[in-house]
């Protein structure tokens, strides 16, 4: 069932159509701090498209040019009172981005300007990262004596190196996006002038492809990062098994390519 569009001060802001639901980080001003409130409307949002079959593509982007600075740091002096309160706020931030690894849809960031902190948390869980070359990346927590608390600590070191990450966590440096995608924190870089075309061509890209084939890949690649080799060798082989032998898109793809033709897949 389609949701009710979001006031236009709401915190987030969310559409779909045509396989594709974009969801918008909304306080441009304030360079779309991740609070509880903006977490909690983000998790929603991504249930509620995890629920539709129609959509097959999340988009995460944030407006007016950045792509999230972190955490609300005016409101965490109120929330660090309240030890309960700020509990919450964290299992929410982590129920978040493990339901963004979790999904079965591809999950894209599309940042451009800031992306830090609690953005580069973000940033971490999502399948696939575009990149505007002006974008600025980092984890920048320690400039103001903070901590990663929504997983950034086990995930940066994950995605490019202990070593790199120690140097990102404490140092507090920031990247450009031509950095960051050497450091392997950006899967695509844009001009800033061609992101918008460069987004619809990568979606373009991955709606051809069969649905159920793109949940599979995802969840292959997510056993590298959760399970010792054997373990994700086996599981991997298990997997593959099941697909290949009761999947109607495995049968298509084969087809379409002995017959020369453009496959049709059905997402079963």
């Amino acid at each position: 069932m389609p949701l009710e569009p979001a006031p236009t001060d709401a915190p987030v802001t969310a559409l779909a159509g045509g396989g594709v639901a974009r969801i918008t980080l909304n306080r441009p001003a304030q360079r779309n701090p991740l609070d509880h409130a903006t977490v909690r409307a983000l998790l929603e949002r991504l249930r509620s498209f995890e629920a539709d079959d129609e959509v097959r593509v999340v988009v995460l982007s944030g407006a007016g040019g950045n792509f999230s600075a972190g955490g609300d740091l005016k409101a965490y002096l109120t929330l660090y009172q309240d030890g309960a309160a700020f509990g919450q706020f964290l299992d929410d931030f982590h129920h978040l981005l493990e339901a963004i690894e979790r999904s079965a849809k591809v999950v894209l960031a599309v940042v451009e300007g800031w992306c830090v902190a609690g953005g580069l948390e973000l940033l971490l869980a999502c399948d696939l990262v575009l990149a505007a070359r002006s974008a600025r990346i980092g984890d920048a927590h320690i400039g103001y004596a903070q901590l990663p608390g929504a997983g950034g600590s086990q995930r940066l070191p994950r995605a490019v190196g202990p070593l790199r990450a120690r140097h990102l966590m404490l140092t507090g440096a920031v990247l450009d996006a031509p950095e960051a995608e050497r450091y392997g924190l950006v899967s695509q870089l844009a001009d800033d002038a061609t992101l918008a075309a460069d987004t619809a061509r990568l979606l373009d890209r991955l709606l051809a492809a069969s649905p159920l084939a793109l949940a599979g890949m995802k969840h292959l690649a997510r056993l590298a990062g959760t399970t010792p080799l054997d373990e994700g060798l086996a599981r991997e082989r298990e997997h593959v098994w099941r697909y290949a032998t009761g999947s109607a898109d495995a049968r298509e793809g084969l087809m379409a390519f002995a017959e020369k033709r453009a496959p049709r897949f059905s997402g079963r």
